[in-house]
């Protein structure tokens, strides 16, 4: 099973923030793979179906960024689960111009809270990340203010313009590996 996790905070007052761009994927992904709603599943939002023939899981950490890797624990009782070759981390980037794209096949945790949880909880960085850039953090605003705070409309209007691409670079990843969606997407 491939499992995707959009990273993201629960709440009305989040959606529309740059941090809940992980969130805006995994949502486009269920629309366009038919999947159902999201259901409460421990610690995150769920859901499940397949694409192609490969099952694949779509989790909404609801831990909040910062504990982002406590959604994780279920995924240690799936059967032959290897994180390195079975989990995408779909985050937003700041340090990454709005509408850039970098898919990595590991890596740190580049001063994210969110992949700092994931990893701590997994107790390594070799798992496959998908980075969506959000814009770069303008001199003298804290950085937990410009990643809280809503995307001006032509931001927004960019990566919600990315999300059908997105959901073919996610079925490059589940059907071909982190390489190809990396030769493929990163721009």
């Amino acid at each position: 099973m491939k499992v995707v996790i959009g990273l993201g905070n629960p709440g009305p007052e989040h959606d529309a923030t740059r941090h809940n761009v992980g969130w805006w994927v995994a949502d486009r992904l269920a629309y366009d793979w038919g999947f159902d709603f999201f259901a409460r599943e421990g610690r995150a939002f769920v859901t499940e179906g397949t694409v192609g023939e490969t099952p694949v899981r779509l989790m909404k950490p609801t831990t909040y960024m910062n504990r982002s890797g406590l959604s994780l624990r279920p995924l240690r009782t799936l059967e032959s689960f290897d994180a390195a070759e079975d989990l995408l981390i779909v985050l937003d980037d700041a340090s990454l111009d709005v509408g850039r794209v970098r898919f990595r096949p590991e890596g740190g945790s580049g001063g994210h809270n969110g992949l700092r949880s994931i990893s701590g909880a997994l107790q390594s960085n070799d798992y496959a990340r998908l980075r969506i850039g959000v814009g770069l953090k303008p001199d003298g605003v804290d950085l937990a203010d410009w990643v809280l705070s809503q995307m001006p409309e032509d931001d927004e209007d960019v990566v919600v313009g990315l999300l059908p691409e997105l959901t073919g670079a996610v079925e490059v990843w589940i059907n071909e590996g982190s390489e190809a969606a990396m030769n493929r997407f990163n721009r």
